[in-house]
């Protein structure tokens, strides 16, 4: 292990990576109850999701680990599981189709992650709609933890309003949240994940006391521990109608390009964040093996469709195994490894109800909003983008949708400033690529009426 993966070297040991790989697993193990949870919403099965959500983020993982000989731990995304369910599945695409969206994403990621274009991408879409994005994807998924808990519900004249606190549901969360914010005060490692298991244990006890009132909110007990679900009902789905009816093809790209963008940008964001907090980068900034990083990304994510689940992505959860001593890939190979002990233990965490998730969807989509701070909301070219961007993502509940009337202020509005503007240094660059998606989102918007 040390001639493969070169610890003394980088100043660790078996014993130091052995400690943040599990470090790093128990920081994001929620994401085996909670993406289950989300993708199901689609109609499918939530055993078989949960198989395919270890399977994908051990096997890949431990690629990260092998390949890229980094210490960062990948699993289907938070934001863009809601983004296949909610606003793809949820406006009447099938999750095959959806699937097949991914799976052009991570084809598309790899050509991206193997070419020098992969850095003109990167420069080409301003930071503030990056930081914007992520923010928007924050409240978003903060917004269906807060319907899952029964915190926020329907109102045929409002559209919404407050729910009953006194419902378990809620009681329930609201537990999770405390729970949660205490042991993250506290610096505990896997606060999210003891919120869902604190929660879930108040659910099960609800539902042994009370089972036929439980039933009426959805909480069940597990049936058994130990079981290992078959992925045959959502493997190697894929549906490629769209990309052969011209009169769907403009949703599909569509539905294309904003997994990649988001799955992209998400991914760059994440490995320069992480590695920055602990040195781990170069004197120009840069993140060493960061191409291998991305290309193990994108094969996650072309890997994962093909298997049944949304797109997968490198965790910022990373982090806290790295700050546990983890410097090599050692550390991801355990966090893998875990990943695939966990395959079999599927009717413990199908068994965790929507109330026990909401907590990690709440406190996640905080933890996305905290670099709006670095918009400069004075300036309406910047501002009023990242405002669209934000608001209509949750109001909307499309992630797609908010993205695309995002992009297109960035490019309208930065336009007409460059015109009226005749200081040269008060002009906006806008590249080429803002160009070309603004052009395909106006033809989306067309086609479909919007």
């Amino acid at each position: 292990m040390e001639k493969f993966f070169k610890l003394k070297e980088n100043g660790t040991d078996v014993r130091k990576e052995v400690i943040a790989g599990v470090t790093t697993f128990l920081t994001m193990a929620y994401i085996i109850a909670v993406n289950p949870g989300i993708l199901s919403k689609t109609g499918m099965p939530a055993g078989a999701l949960v198989t395919a959500t270890c399977l994908t983020a051990g096997l890949a993982t431990i690629l990260m680990g092998l390949y890229a000989n980094l210490p960062f731990a990948l699993a289907s995304g938070m934001g863009l599981n809601a983004f296949f369910a909610f606003s793809v599945c949820g406006k009447g695409i099938h999750w095959s189709v959806a699937l097949t969206a991914v799976f052009f994403e991570g084809i598309i990621f790899i050509i991206l992650s193997a070419t020098n274009v992969r850095e003109a991408v990167v420069n080409a879409i301003p930071n503030t709609l990056k930081i914007a994005v992520t923010g928007g994807i924050g409240l978003f998924i903060a917004f269906i933890g807060f319907v899952n808990a029964g915190i926020v519900v329907k109102n045929d004249a409002t559209l919404v309003s407050m729910g009953n606190f006194t419902t378990p549901t809620v009681i329930i969360a609201v537990i999770g949240i405390i729970v949660i914010v205490a042991l993250s005060k506290k610096n505990i490692k896997g606060a999210i994940l003891w919120g869902i298991l604190v929660s879930s244990i108040c659910a099960w006890i609800y539902a042994l006391v009370n089972p036929n009132l439980a039933s009426k909110y959805m909480i069940f007990l597990p049936k058994k521990v130990f079981a290992f679900e078959s992925l045959s009902d959502i493997a190697f789905k894929l549906d490629f109608s769209y990309v052969m009816d011209s009169t769907k093809i403009w949703t599909f790209i569509t539905i294309v390009l904003t997994f990649l963008f988001v799955d992209f940008f998400d991914t760059v964001g994440t490995l320069v964040g992480v590695a920055s907090k602990v040195g781990m980068v170069d004197k120009d900034g840069k993140v060493p093996r960061a191409g291998k990083a991305l290309m193990v990304d994108s094969i996650g994510t072309t890997f994962g469709a093909m298997l049944g689940t949304s797109t997968v992505t490198t965790y910022v959860e990373s982090s806290a195994g790295v700050a546990e001593g983890g410097r090599t890939g050692l550390t991801a190979v355990v966090t893998g490894v875990l990943f695939l002990i966990a395959m079999f233990f599927s009717p413990i965490f199908t068994a965790i109800p929507a109330c026990a998730t909401a907590p990690a969807l709440i406190v996640v989509g905080y933890y996305m909003m905290e670099n709006i701070v670095k918009i400069n909301f004075a300036d309406f070219t910047e501002g009023v983008p990242a405002f669209l961007t934000i608001a209509l993502m949750p109001l909307t509940y499309s992630i797609g949708d908010g993205l695309t009337i995002g992009i297109l202020a960035y490019v309208i509005l930065n336009l007409i400033n460059n015109i009226i503007t005749k200081k040269k240094e008060d002009k906006k660059k806008i590249s080429i690529v803002m160009y070309i998606l603004a052009i395909l989102f106006i033809i989306k918007l067309v086609a479909t009426g919007l």
